[in-house]
């Protein structure tokens, strides 16, 4: 099955491994049934399907990480071209694991249960904001330098390993986690679709740096249908790239113990947005600032064109954030009849977004 909107259904489109012959489809139970799968064939078009929960570091796989260099080399998951990377059933997952699409084409990631990766070795950096903090490695998935990749209907979250249960130290929580899903390097055509992203921080972060100059006109990213539950900030944020989000639902609170809202979409350097049909339920949340924030440099600003957004059930009001609505783009592919108001969008979202709820063949 392919994309039939968003991003990812330009220029040709996104299959994946649909092509892939009959011995060319895995069915996967462990992790090194998982890792032969994924190196198999070249890049034939290849459909790798996950029954049940795989965790990275299993006894077959070595057991629990030594070190970060350790986990690097064994949680590491890497997708090749014309690949379908698939859960079977309601309960398929993958527990210490971090999917890198690099430096490839067409691929495709759905129903699955993704607990993000904590990191065995957060590094202390004294000189990351006003009192240092502590920085981990490894995304759940990881878009870089790749075009063509449609990631649906998935869940991504930190749970069981919260952040309230990680030690404080240097006064800060030792954080192992780092993205949920992050798109950098010049990615393109990318549909993000119909997620749960559930209690985590720093989630979705599209382009790397202010100086990753080259971004720009690239970081093609949509964001459609997905729920974000209790998750900090980054939802998206966004440098350089044109990046559409549309029908997403978001809840979360000001004041929850763990996971306390600062910002949803961050409107960063040279991001052109376009925002339609969104819901927004934070409680302590006011006004349009609440939720829309450049969060970099105040002399290094970004676009952000919204229209139909309700924030705790009353219009998005863009007006008093002072954002530039000159995006420069329009979007290409129809969605005109799928666009929901933003009222019906809260359930529509809750009944179809996540993984164990797809219904339809890869």
């Amino acid at each position: 099955m392919a994309p039939a909107t968003g991003w990812a259904s330009e220029a040709g489109g996104t299959s994946g491994g649909s092509a892939a012959v009959s011995t060319a489809v895995y069915k996967v139970t462990t992790a090194t049934e998982l890792l032969a799968a994924l190196k198999a064939g070249g890049s034939a078009p290849t459909i790798v399907k996950v029954i049940g929960t795989i965790d990275m570091a299993a006894a077959d796989n070595g057991g629990a990480f030594k070190s970060t260099s350790d986990q690097k080399a064994r949680a590491r998951l890497s997708l090749k071209a014309n690949t379908t990377l698939i859960g079977t059933g309601s309960n398929a997952g993958l527990v210490n694991a971090y999917i890198q699409v690099s430096g490839v084409q067409n691929v495709i990631i759905r129903n699955l249960h993704i607990v993000n990766p904590c990191d065995v070795g957060p590094v202390w950096d004294p000189n990351d904001g006003d009192a240092g903090n502590w920085n981990s490695e490894y995304d759940g998935i990881t878009v870089d330098g790749s075009n063509h990749v449609w990631i649906d209907h998935n869940t991504f979250t930190d749970a069981p390993q919260t952040d309230d249960l990680s030690p404080v130290e240097n006064g800060k929580i030792k954080q192992c986690h780092d993205g949920a899903l992050d798109v950098k390097n010049g990615s393109d055509y990318v549909t993000v679709s119909n997620n749960i992203f559930d209690q985590h921080d720093k989630n979705n972060l599209i382009g790397s740096s202010d100086s990753a100059t080259s971004d720009d006109t690239h970081l093609t990213v949509t964001f459609h249908g997905n729920l974000f539950s209790q998750v900090t900030e980054r939802a998206p944020r966004v440098r350089f790239g044109s990046v559409h989000v549309y029908n997403n639902y978001y809840e979360g609170s000001k004041s929850h113990p763990v996971y306390a809202h600062q910002y949803s979409i961050g409107v960063a350097y040279k991001a052109k947005i376009i925002s339609e049909n969104n819901a927004f339920d934070i409680q302590g949340a006011s006004g349009c600032g609440s939720v829309l924030k450049n969060p970099g440099s105040s002399s290094k600003t970004g676009a952000i064109k919204e229209s139909g957004s309700l924030l705790n059930g009353a219009a998005l009001d863009l007006s008093a954030c002072s954002f530039s609505n000159a995006v420069g783009w329009t979007v290409p592919y129809a969605y005109g009849k799928a666009l929901l108001p933003a009222a019906s969008v809260k359930a529509a979202v809750k009944a179809s977004a996540g993984s164990g709820k797809l219904v339809a063949a890869p």
